[in-house]
């Protein structure tokens, strides 16, 4: 099922798409629910329930302060991380329901943890309920997050399909069939993309939304340049990416030559997102927010150190970039998942890399099966990885591996150009791979904290 290039690529705060993005949604959307049945004026108490890996990684994970921005009517594009709209809330026991009701509100009362139950539909699974003045029950709904910042109601969830297929020109469910239309049609990835999106807005709108989306993933990275001083939540972490900014500077200054220099560059610039990411700031979903800084971190490598290589312009060659990653993207989400909670950061940064391999393989002029190729590579040596952030914050070792997975996508999409696309292991069979594992894969590495480094490594 294709899945559109904009319910991939969103704009949102950090730390996590799914739970910080998904639940701000969620919460804004039963908000409008009590409006359209008309019991917003009645409500004089709220209490929200998080379940398994929601409830494990809650305050870590910025999912108790997403809830209450969507509580607020506080949209994820709009939102000024810098405003202390939690701090007001934690201090007053007052909650402004959708900006404009005021209610009683106690963050440690009325935001249960079930961290030992996971709902069955999902590991992200979260109930809101509103009552009246006298307890009377106005709505109860259970939402889930399902990866990216995507949500669904418990009565639309499905793990195959969340919604109704769009009706698009090249509707495709595998890397095979995506590959046959392209060569049916002689278009590339990219092409088939955009004559999809280009179906459900104009042309104009897709053009404004690829440009504006980035322009977001850019200005992450120059935020993150910039930026000092310590991570929130308690750890400690330092930013080091301005720091290595600085550094790579001088050596540029002082002509230090260094052959793997460019690696130095890629490695920055996806501390600098996973940074921005960390610290709450305007993210992109790439194909989440824990792994946002690895394509943003590949496009600028291919801006700065292979546009002058590639058959297409910088312009021409980031857009195809971005819609051949969206492309791909789709098929990880028909066929397996993007959520960490669900299958381990193997769907998150494995995705992000997978993505980012086959849209610099498209941006340097790549054949379809070449971007194939680059997208299997990439997530054949993902296969596995864990999802176990140390006290629940997307920092340890989130950060890092954004650095570790944006260069291991360059270097996938590099062999994949060595030849010409033929390989032995389909991009299919090593998607169904992953999530075969993900499935196999024990709970406590699934962005649960309760295994791996976040029990091995003091948080100290």
């Amino acid at each position: 099922m294709y899945y559109s290039f904009f319910e991939i690529f969103s704009i949102g705060v950090g730390p996590s798409s799914s739970h910080t993005v998904g639940p701000m949604r969620a919460a804004k959307r039963y908000l409008d629910n009590l409006h359209k049945a008309e019991l917003f004026s009645r409500v004089a108490h709220v209490e929200i329930t998080l379940y398994g890996s929601l409830a494990l990684t809650g305050f870590g994970h910025g999912t108790v302060k997403a809830i209450i921005y969507g509580l607020m009517g506080l949209e994820a594009e709009a939102i000024d991380p810098e405003k202390p709209y939690v701090v007001a809330v934690e201090k007053d026991k007052i909650l402004h329901l959708g900006q404009e009701r005021p209610i009683a509100f106690d963050i440690g009362r009325d935001v249960v943890f079930e961290k030992e139950t996971f709902l069955p539909e999902h590991s992200n699974g979260m109930r809101f309920k509103a009552f009246d003045a006298d307890g009377g029950l106005l709505l109860e709904e259970v939402y889930f997050s399902v990866g990216g910042g995507t949500i669904a109601r418990q009565d639309e969830i499905s793990r195959r399909m969340e919604r109704e297929p769009y009706d698009v020109p090249f509707d495709f469910g595998s890397a095979k069939e995506l590959l046959e239309i392209c060569e049916r049609e002689n278009k590339s990835i990219a092409d088939i993309v955009m004559i999809n999106e280009c179906s459900l807005r104009s042309h104009d709108e897709v053009m404004q939304g690829i440009m504006k989306i980035n322009r977001v993933m850019q200005n992450s990275i120059d935020r993150g340049m910039k930026s000092k001083g310590t991570l929130p939540g308690g750890l400690g972490v330092q930013r080091r990416a301005h720091e290595i900014y600085c550094r790579l500077e001088e050596k540029f200054r002082n002509n230090d030559y260094d052959p793997l220099l460019m690696i130095d560059w890629i490695n920055l610039w996806g501390f600098a997102v996973a940074e921005e990411n960390a610290a709450g700031g305007q993210i992109v979903t790439a194909p989440t927010m824990g792994s946002a800084g690895i394509i943003p971190s590949v496009m600028r490598y291919f801006e700065r150190f292979a546009s002058h290589k590639s058959l297409n312009s910088v312009e021409d060659g980031i857009v195809k970039f971005l819609l051949t990653a969206s492309g791909i993207c789709s098929l990880y989400r028909s066929n397996a998942s993007i959520s960490g909670a669900e299958v381990g950061c193997q769907g998150e940064v494995g995705v992000a890399c997978s993505m980012a391999a086959g849209g610099l393989v498209a941006a340097m002029g790549g054949t379809p099966r070449q971007i194939e190729n680059a997208a299997e590579i990439a997530m054949e040596h993902n296969l596995g990885l864990t999802c176990d952030p140390i006290a629940g914050l997307v920092q340890i070792p989130c950060i890092e591996r954004n650095a570790m997975g944006a260069v291991k996508a360059v270097n996938s999409a590099r062999i994949s150009m060595k030849g010409d696309g033929t390989h032995f292991v389909p991009l299919d069979e090593v998607i169904k791979t992953m999530y075969d594992t993900g499935r196999d894969m024990n709970n406590k590495y699934k962005e649960t904290s309760l295994g791996g480094l976040a029990v091995n490594v003091p948080n100290c």
